[in-house]
Order: structure tokens, then sequence, then C-alpha cells
């Protein structure tokens, strides 16, 4: 007999389909409000200083309160990485590649606002409808260009994955990287000039070539935006080479 299947009961709220009780007094919390106090203290104090003690004080209740909304921290944290996610960008008007562009970077940006996003499971498949909405968009956009639904939830995938990727590396290049603390190496510039000291020309030739024809000078910390719009644009104009692929001769 096949296994029931239903949405996690955090998820469940975040949808607004827990059915509420007809009678006694109307609760004094919700959801929102728990996960609004929860992003206030991870943006303000970091994410360790999230507990369901701190949560519970900040709303003004005993933490006990809010086990009848969230079954534990990790639900919480769940509840959390959907509700900070802010309206997608508008496609209307937009050419799909322009709106794919817009929204990868609206995506990284988001993390690089809401840094502790990237400590909690964001790999995990989105279920929440703020994040969802974000998939619909990407989606939407990519009507009428000859990809299939599965193709159009693989690029929007692809898109995600960049944009953490790239605000992880940027994040922790703003933090520091603590293998390089006290090295004097302070961005990919001074990382290109040791690395022409050690690189061995016949072990490494085409490193070695690319190290010593400038490939890290005049680089200004360790990331650029530059770096950015590259990857980003590599990546849509292999989205475009697949459409042009779909379409009739």
């Amino acid at each position: 007999m096949a296994q029931e299947r239903s949405l996690p009961p955090v998820v469940q709220r975040m949808w607004g389909r827990e059915p509420m009780p007809r009678r006694g007094p109307r609760p004094r919390l919700d959801l929102d409000t728990i996960t609004a106090a929860a992003i206030e203290i991870a943006d303000t104090e970091g994410m360790a200083a999230v507990s369901m003690s701190g949560v519970a004080s900040r709303v003004g209740v005993a933490a006990t309160a809010l086990y009848r909304y969230v079954d534990s921290k990790e639900d919480l944290l769940t509840a959390m990485a959907d509700a900070v996610a802010p309206e997608p960008p508008d496609p209307a008007g937009m050419h799909w590649r322009d709106y794919l562009a817009l929204w990868t970077r609206a995506h990284r940006d988001l993390i690089l606002q809401h840094a502790w996003v990237l400590s909690i499971t964001v790999y995990a498949p989105p279920m929440g409808p703020r994040r969802l909405l974000w998939l619909d968009r990407a989606i939407a956009t990519l009507a009428g260009t000859g990809l299939d639904d599965g193709e159009k939830i693989n690029v929007a995938s692809t898109l995600t994955g960049y944009a953490l990727t790239d605000a992880a590396l940027e994040h922790t290049a703003k933090s520091g990287f603590p293998e390089l603390e006290g090295s004097g190496i302070e961005g990919a510039s001074d990382y290109g000039e040791v690395l022409a000291e050690v690189l061995d020309p016949e072990a490494y030739p085409a490193l070695s070539a690319a190290v010593r024809s400038g490939a890290f000078s005049g680089a200004e910390g360790w990331v650029e935006d530059a770096d950015f719009r590259f990857g980003l644009d590599l990546l849509l104009d292999g989205v475009e080479r697949l459409i042009a692929r779909r379409q009739p001769r």
C-alpha cells in the first residue's frame, strides 16, 4: 500500500492550511510574527543567536508557546528561509534573458543581505509560498521559448545554484579567509603574485602562463561584479543556445 504523502506541519502552516479551532480564545501569535522576530534576530545578531527562547522573548511569550506553531528549531529555520524572500521582480514586458539576469542578481543580493540563509539547507527543494513564487516567475518568463516544463525548471534551478554559489563566495571573501590570515594576501591580485612565484611552468604550463599573462592582476579584493556578470552571461548564453535548438527550422 502506497505511503500517504503530506506536507510537513510547518509547511502546511506556511500555506495557511492548518485547520483553525472554531472555539476558544483567538491565538495571540501566528507563524508570520514568529518568523519575523527570528529573522530580525538573525539579521542583527547572527544565526547563532536564534533560539526558541530568544524568539519567544522577542515576541513576549514563554518558549513553550512557540511549539504550537513550530515543532522545533529546524521548523523555525524552514519558515525563516521562506519568509525572508520578498516579492520576486515583475517580469511584465521583459525579454526572458533580461528578466532572468535581473532575477538571478536579485536572488544573489537577497542572500548577501541575509547571509545567515547560507547556513540553512537552502539546497532543499522549495516548498514555501514565497520561494515557489520566485520559481513560478522564472518559469513564466520562459513561456513561448520552446523549452518544455522540465527544462524551464532546470534553468531556474541552475541559476539559483549560481546565485547561491556566488553569494557564498562573496560573503566569505568579505569576511576573510582564516587560512590566509597574516599572509599579506588580501585579494586576487596578491594571490596571482604568490602563484607566479611557486608555479613550475613545466608542471603547470597552462595555469602558469595564465598567471604570468596577468589573469589576476588589477583586481581589487577577491570578487568583482564583472566576474558575476561573466558567469551569468555564460549560463544565459547556454540557455539561449538551447532555446535556438528547440525552434523549428
